[in-house]
């Protein structure tokens, strides 16, 4: 073959080899499910963490509190998997008290840090983001930690265990179950207003903010400190439910909370009023 003609087939060849190449970019996208997938697979084995699915969202697990702005920042998205950092999430017992421990090297954990007003935060909620639920379980001398759960609807739920160790914030999930039929639905469609017991509570977003105004009767609402601050906020990712809590930046109920573009976001906000506390749900 002359040379003009074998220099002809080789660009041929690269061309052919271009195209598919950039045909096989264009098909492959964020892999949430496989690394959802994954995520489940660690609970089921207690392995190591995945990273973060979907780039964008910094990765913290068991990265101390940032501070931007001389306010508390965001916290970074975790509660994707049982074990982080040597330490895992053990369900003992799910009814009717829920029993869990947090161990390492297979002895539990007996040493947390306060934070928020309490050593251990444990969150509850459904898998479509149904009946959550905000517990301060007791740690007993046995190292498990103990609080009465009610689960009313049957399905799978997600059970967070949040605190700190060793100057480290730890979220660490495993998944419930109540045998029967259940019936999931998608999260809600957006909604920046909620009204519960009485009080109308809406959302603003402001940039990398979440503002929230409280009224009753048309009067705005002072809250008061609750666990140490004007509220609380728990985000969830849908499909993974990723965990993002925040606190406030003052006594208000401001938040930083860096939510990642294009993905649907299930927010609880409590707050305590004249004694009692609240929770308002809102998508975003």
């Amino acid at each position: 073959m002359s040379t003009p003609l074998k220099l002809a087939g080789f660009a041929a060849a690269l061309v052919l080899v271009f195209g598919v190449a950039v045909a096989a970019g264009a098909g492959i996208g964020p892999d949430r499910e496989g690394a959802r997938a994954e995520a489940e697979r660690e609970d089921l084995h207690g392995a190591a963490p995945v990273g973060v699915p979907d780039g964008g969202m910094a990765e913290g697990h068991g990265a101390d509190d940032a501070e931007a702005g001389g306010h508390e920042a965001a916290d970074p998205i975790r509660g994707l998997a049982v074990s982080e950092g040597g330490l895992s999430l053990r369900v003992e017992q799910q009814a009717p008290e829920l029993v869990f421990s947090i161990v390492e090297d297979g002895r539990p954990v007996r040493e947390f840090e306060i934070e928020h007003e309490r050593r251990m935060h444990l969150i509850v909620v459904r898998r479509d983001g149904t009946g959550f639920q905000h517990l301060h379980p007791e740690l007993r001398e046995d190292g498990a930690w103990r609080t009465p759960l009610e689960l009313d609807e049957p399905g799978a739920y997600r059970v967070f265990a949040d605190f700190k160790h060793e100057g480290k914030a730890y979220t660490l999930a495993s998944d419930l179950t109540v045998d029967g039929a259940a019936k999931y639905a998608p999260f809600p469609d957006p909604s920046a207003a909620d009204t519960v017991a009485g009080y109308r509570v809406q959302l603003r977003a402001d940039g990398g903010e979440l503002a929230f105004d409280i009224t009753r009767d048309g009067q705005p609402v002072q809250t008061e400190e609750y666990l140490g601050a004007g509220g609380h906020l728990v985000a969830l990712r849908e499909g993974d439910l990723a965990f993002l809590h925040v606190h406030p930046e003052d006594d208000g109920v401001r938040f930083e909370a860096d939510l990642e573009a294009g993905t649907r976001y299930r927010l609880y906000l409590q707050f305590q009023h004249e004694g009692r506390v609240h929770t308002a749900e809102f998508t975003r």
